[in-house]
Formats: structure tokens, C-alpha cells, sequence
């Protein structure tokens, strides 16, 4: 091979390398459109399910207190059915004493069981008062989470409608755009993807535009102008970082594009 031929060949290699970088471009940005039209409906979406996923889990921490609350005040309840036992034995055996002594002992053990009765109903009360707390809690929790299983009804069936109208097309355009990608070489796919990630409306690649750069408006000198125009290879604008193409390569990515069918 001539070192001409090797020129052309080369020459050839950078403007298909731009064609594919512009197209690439211009498929990921009908992406973007389309995930704007999805909104912020899958983000919402993703928080409801988050916060109901932290309601069950509230309203299962309270249910297991109310049980165990419950529990506490059935055994306070069996004490004092105890302590009923054991004083109606005492006041019998009262009965029966021999001595003052005998009489005073067992009249302590009957006010002993008495306070203790009195203290089993005051811990009543006390958890009482914590399980209304706590059903009342419940009772919140199971308002406020099916308000959101609703809301997440609702957001689901638009989303759902939402994507079921783009999916076909976002399906074909994904297709198209792992293809493109496969035919840029892995630096300069890395590159475009960092520049993409951090441009504001996702343009990595764009045209000049008045002999200014189409992204951040800048003049473009006009011999880096002509370089861009001759396809030896890509450059990016010194402002902005941006890859540049001229109208040439615009006008052959959008009569390619044309030919894509979206249905």
C-alpha cells in the first residue's frame, strides 16, 4: 500500500470514527427525550416504595409492642388473681388463730398482698395508657400507608402507560446505540461518555454552528475551523471540551438516521 493510499485510508477511518460518534449522539439524546418524558415518575416511584417499605416495618415494631403489652398486662392481671387467692386463704387461717401473734402475722401478709394488688394496678394503668398510645400509633401508620400504596398505585399506572408508549421505541434506539458504540474505539468511547455525563443537556458531540461551537456558543478559530472540516481527526472545543463535527458530517448522520424505523 502507497503511503497515499495509507493517508486515504486513514482519512476514511477518522470520518467514520465521527459519523459514529455523531450518531451515537444523536440516538442517546432521543434516549434523553424519552426519559424526560418519563419524568420524575420513576424516582417517585422508587421513594414511595422506600417510605411504605419503612411504614410496614413501623406499623410491625408497634404490633409487636401492642402484643407484648398486652402480655405484660395479662400477667399483671393473673398476679392479682394471686394475690386475691392468697389473701381470702390468709383471712380463713385468721379464723383459726391461736394467738395476737399469730393474728398480727397473718394481717401483715394480708395488707402485704393488698399493696401489691395496688402496685399491679398502677403497672395496669401504666400500660394502659401506653398500649392506647400505641394503638393509636398503629392506627396512624395504617391511614398514612394506604394513602401511599394509592399514591403508588396511581404513579405505577402512569408510569406504566408511559413507558408502554415509548418502550418500542426506546428498544430500538438502545439497539442502535450499543451499535454505534461498538464502532468508536474504547478510549474515545470512555471520552465521550465523560463529556456526556458532565454537559448539562448531554451533548458530547456537537455541530459548529455560525463558526461557533454548538454547545457552549464559543467562536471556533478559523483554522481549527478547517481542520474540523477535513476529517483527519477529532477535536474537541478549547472551552467547552465538546466534540466538534461540521455540517457534512450532520447532513450524512441525518439522512442515515431517517431510515430508522421507530414503530
Amino acid at each position: 500500500m502507497s503511503k497515499e493510499e495509507t493517508t486515504q485510508s486513514k482519512e476514511v477511518k477518522i470520518e467514520d470514527r465521527l459519523i459514529a460518534l455523531y450518531s451515537l449522539q444523536k440516538v442517546d439524546s432521543q434516549i434523553d427525550r424519552i426519559k424526560t418524558v418519563h419524568g420524575e415518575l420513576p424516582l417517585e416511584v422508587e421513594d414511595l416504595e422506600d417510605e411504605i417499605a419503612g411504614l410496614e416495618t413501623r406499623l410491625a415494631r408497634h404490633r409487636e409492642d401492642i402484643e407484648r403489652i398486652e402480655g405484660l398486662i395479662k400477667d399483671r392481671r393473673e398476679a392479682i388473681k394471686q394475690c386475691e387467692q392468697l389473701i381470702k386463704r390468709y383471712e380463713e387461717q385468721q379464723m383459726n388463730v391461736r394467738n395476737n401473734r399469730e393474728y398480727d402475722s397473718i394481717t401483715k401478709e394480708i395488707e402485704f398482698q393488698g399493696l401489691e394488688i395496688q402496685l399491679q394496678e398502677k403497672k395496669i394503668r401504666e400500660h394502659s395508657a401506653e398500649l392506647e398510645i400505641k394503638k393509636a400509633a398503629v392506627e396512624e401508620s395504617e391511614k398514612k400507608l394506604l394513602e401511599r400504596q394509592e399514591d403508588l398505585t396511581v404513579k405505577k399506572k402512569e408510569l406504566t402507560e408511559i413507558v408502554a408508549e415509548t418502550a418500542r421505541e426506546e428498544e430500538i434506539l438502545m439497539k442502535h446505540s450499543q451499535e454505534y458504540s461498538e464502532l468508536i474505539e474504547e478510549r474515545l468511547l470512555t471520552a465521550y461518555k465523560r463529556i456526556r455525563k458532565n454537559a448539562m443537556n448531554g451533548l458530547a458531540v456537537v455541530k459548529i454552528e455560525r463558526d461557533a461551537c454548538g454547545g457552549c456558543f464559543n467562536k471556533i478559530p478559523p483554522q481549527r475551523h478547517l481542520d474540523i472540516r477535513m476529517h483527519k481527526k477529532v477535536i474537541v472545543c478549547e472551552y467547552c471540551g465538546r466534540i466538534l463535527v461540521d455540517s457534512e458530517i450532520d447532513e450524512i448522520v441525518q439522512s442515515r438516521l431517517q431510515h430508522i424505523d421507530l414503530n
